[in-house]
């Protein structure tokens, strides 16, 4: 089997080569390789969000200083149809799911490669650090894009998180130290140096380190009986380095090399049930990957790019508890990953692209749980896209090609998966005049099952399908400058349904629980966004930023049910963000709000199982000083200004009124 999969691949391989020896003899008189998107210049190049045939919601570096952000779940808590599962206080546990797909069906990527789980499926995005960061963006659906990795395409919505790309101007170097420190004793300094060496080559060299005791205060309410608390357990210290080697070669092209080291322990508090705030649960994560991208524009026909990349992450969960028969029980896990990729743009006519792109990765697991079957899985991914685009229209077609076997060491093996998951979108300039658009799009895309999914235990099936998703989305956007008094208005409303088919839920059998292909869900929303600049008086600007969703996610997997089209778990109809800055030579001021409606915690839309609505304020403010060729920059923030008592997961209760601090020298 494997003989057969290897010679498959080495077919389509070589189709490829075939393609690209196709493509580069050819010369054709064009103004450029590729029709770039419209871009808004705010001090560097970005993609305008209103002109894109898919929902793409960004915040640049210049954003996140303005709104005194300094953890990624917050920037991304600023994206509408977003729910970020927190499990509380500094070294909660922090998930994304778009559109209330499951966050098993967003893919987060770090400079362009794809951050995977393949035993749970899911990223903790708390992993990452802001102070490095240069962009933030999420798209939904299949972006405009097409010069990407076939793993992008193999995802219903995409976080990518961008890193600073070293620019020399006047001096040959750049440092930024940077301390913050906060509530709960928190302690966070780091430290980014940037290095030229030489004409072709740069350097950048990024560490920091956190601790904080997390020990807070909450509220536990039964009934109508209030009692005082304290978290605890909550601890958690971390050590992150980053070192990237940048070269660029002119026409013989450009890479960058990066290697990555990721080292924590954190107490997971757990839950709070009837007065039991007992826990006795650790968790160690050691992560680090090397990966290297190379990327040239061959001529004005072809380009050209290339990803390697490996990963190794690996994890101790600790649970101290009578329970057990020894009193603890101490579970350790290692996986493997080994990708590469492939891809080619050619553009034959000015408006006229096509993509190919090759994907191919390994992943292994073992652990110390009992019966560990050590899986290890095959995948091969092939995409194939086109793009018609001029400055009114823009039109984007693709098909994905999945391939994946598996071998285990003991148990059944699982069938090989194939499938071809289409995605079409289109984005049309109403008038010629006016920046009014009106775009739709079209994806269908799965996600297979996890390793835990599969081989956990007794409740694992290895017969287990693949996930399907389909997803919808008509929208309208609109940008421009409405009056004289206004800088810029940017506006976007998009509807969409999504349906998911074979959804995998535990479902009781005769004698054990087991993963099963039993659910069905139905997702119809609205999603808003407003950005606006309004200059006030001189040097005087008010930048004002909203965000509303409505979703209706129900669950139609059995008539009979009692949660028969009952709002799934941790899905509220209503949830919005609201940020206000003030931009002055003096002092900046931001105030941010974050809404979210009532939620439930199972299946069951009933009154046990409610959690209430909440709204979380917050205001930030920073000063940045200037000495010749060197700033310092000072920042302070309340977070949860009203200090309110709320639950992101149920029983797991988030910190009240806290306060945070930053000094930043930048050389």
């Amino acid at each position: 089997m494997l003989y057969m999969f290897i010679r498959k691949r080495l077919y389509l391989v070589g189709a490829w080569l075939l393609f690209a020896v196709a493509v580069y003899p050819q010369q054709v008189d064009t103004v450029s390789y590729h029709q770039l998107s419209e871009v808004e210049v705010v001090e560097k190049a970005r993609p305008s969000v209103t002109r894109e045939a898919t929902p793409v919601q960004l915040i640049d570096r210049k954003g996140l200083e303005r709104l005194g952000v300094q953890e990624l779940s917050e920037a991304v808590k600023r994206f509408s149809g977003v729910t970020v599962q927190d499990y509380g206080g500094i070294g909660g546990l922090k998930t994304v799911s778009v559109r209330s797909l499951g966050a098993k069906h967003t893919a987060v990527s770090y400079d362009g490669v794809t951050i995977t789980d393949a035993q749970s499926g899911q990223v903790d995005i708390s992993r990452f650090s802001l102070d490095n960061v240069e962009m933030v963006s999420l798209s939904i659906g299949q972006a405009d894009n097409i010069f990407q990795t076939a793993r992008i395409y193999a995802s219903a919505g995409a976080l990518s998180i961008k890193t600073s790309k070293p620019e020399f101007t006047s001096l040959p170097f750049h440092l930024r130290a940077q301390v913050k420190a906060g509530s709960f004793g928190l302690v966070n300094p780091s430290l980014r140096y940037e290095q030229k060496l030489g004409e072709k080559w740069s350097a950048s060299l990024y560490g920091d380190w956190q601790r904080a005791d997390g020990n807070y205060s909450f509220t536990l309410i039964n009934g109508k009986l209030e009692d005082k608390k304290k978290r605890y357990n909550s601890d958690i210290e971390t050590w992150r380095t980053e070192l990237n080697l940048y070269g660029d070669f002119g026409k013989g092209g450009r890479l960058r090399l990066k290697g990555y080291y990721f080292d924590s322990e954190r107490g997971l508090p757990g839950s709070v049930i009837l007065y039991n705030d007992y826990s006795g649960e650790r968790l160690w994560d050691k992560n680090g990957f090397a990966q290297a991208h190379y990327e040239n524009r061959v001529n004005e026909l072809f380009a050209f790019q290339a990803q390697l990349k490996y990963n190794y992450a690996w994890m101790r969960h600790l649970e101290v508890d009578n329970k057990y028969e020894s009193g603890r029980q101490d579970d350790r896990y290692t996986q493997n990953e080994y990708y590469g990729s492939a891809s080619a743009l050619y553009t034959p006519w000015e408006c006229v692209s096509f993509s190919l792109a090759q994907d191919f990765y390994v992943n292994t697991l073992d652990n110390t749980l009992p019966e560990c079957p050590f899986p290890t899985r095959y995948t091969s991914l092939t995409v194939l896209a086109g793009q018609y685009k001029t400055s009114r229209f823009t039109a984007t077609a693709s098909l994905l090609g999945t391939f994946m076997t598996e071998k285990v060491e003991t148990g059944d093996t699982p069938a090989d998966r194939k499938r071809l998951s289409p995605a079409v979108s289109a984005s049309w300039r109403i008038l010629p005049e006016q920046n009014l658009r009106i775009r739709a799009s079209y994806k269908d895309i799965f996600r297979v099952p996890t390793f835990n999914d599969m081989y956990y235990l007794r409740i694992g099936n290895t017969g287990l399908k693949p996930e399907r998703a389909t997803q919808y989305n008509l929208g309208l956007t609109w940008s421009g400058k409405p009056a004289s008094f206004v800088n810029y208005l940017s506006v976007s409303t998009d509807g969409y349904y999504n349906r998911i088919r074979d959804k995998i839920v535990a479902m009781p059998t005769m004698f054990i629980w087991k993963m099963m292909n039993m659910g069905e869900v139905s997702i119809a929303g609205i999603d808003a966004n407003i950005s606006t600049e309004i200059p006030v008086c001189n040097k005087v600007d008010v930048v004002l930023q909203g965000t509303y969703t409505w979703q209706k996610a129900i669950d139609i997997t059995d008539e009979s049910a009692k949660n028969y089209r009952h709002q799934i778990p941790y899905t509220p109809k209503h949830s919005g963000t609201v940020a206000l800055s003030i931009e002055n030579p003096w002092m900046n001021l931001s105030y941010n709000l974050t809404a979210v409606g009532d939620r439930y915690s199972l299946p069951q839309n009933i009154e046990a199982n409610l959690i209430k609505s909440y709204v979380e304020q917050g205001i930030s403010v920073n000063r940045e000083f200037k000495f010749n060729k060197c700033k310092l920059r000072l920042q302070g923030e309340i977070i949860n200004l009203g200090n309110i008592n709320y639950d992101v997961i149920q029983y797991y209760p988030m910190p009240g009124r806290s306060y945070r601090a930053m000094v930043a020298f930048i050389l």
